[in-house]
């Protein structure tokens, strides 16, 4: 079950992400000023989009907190990174957002990264 969650988790976070960045790109520039950044969140937080975008995050961290009772912590969090590349592709291909080969080979480091660290083995608890 504790995998579940972390699936949940990433999954979670990734929407939200990938719906906040849609919602902010389209309400525009954000207006100088103390008041007129105040008034564009609040603009923004009314927006049903940033609303669910927002509850994701919220039900992301529900479900980390039942993810970290289940695993241990330097088990579940390389997992997480998993969202690093998720992040990535679907920017690419849902936002139109631009690809370099630095952002490419950056991602495939931090997935090489993970992908060590889970297979390292994880001595007893004391």
């Amino acid at each position: 079950m504790g995998y579940f969650f972390i699936a949940l988790t990433v999954l979670l976070t990734v929407y939200g992400q990938l719906i906040l960045k849609w919602q902010v790109g389209l309400a525009g520039a954000v207006p100088p000023g103390l008041a007129g950044k105040a008034g564009f969140l609040l603009h923004t937080l009314a927006n049903p989009w940033v609303l669910s975008g927002l509850a994701a995050a919220f039900a992301a961290s529900l479900c980390w907190m039942l993810a970290l009772s289940k695993l241990p912590l330097s088990v579940a969090y390389p997992f997480t990174a998993t969202s690093f590349l998720l992040i990535f592709a679907f920017s690419a291909l849902i936002l139109g957002e631009h690809v370099s080969l630095a952002k490419l080979a950056g991602t495939l480091l931090i997935v090489a990264g993970v992908t060590v660290m889970a297979l390292a083995p994880t001595p007893p608890a004391p």
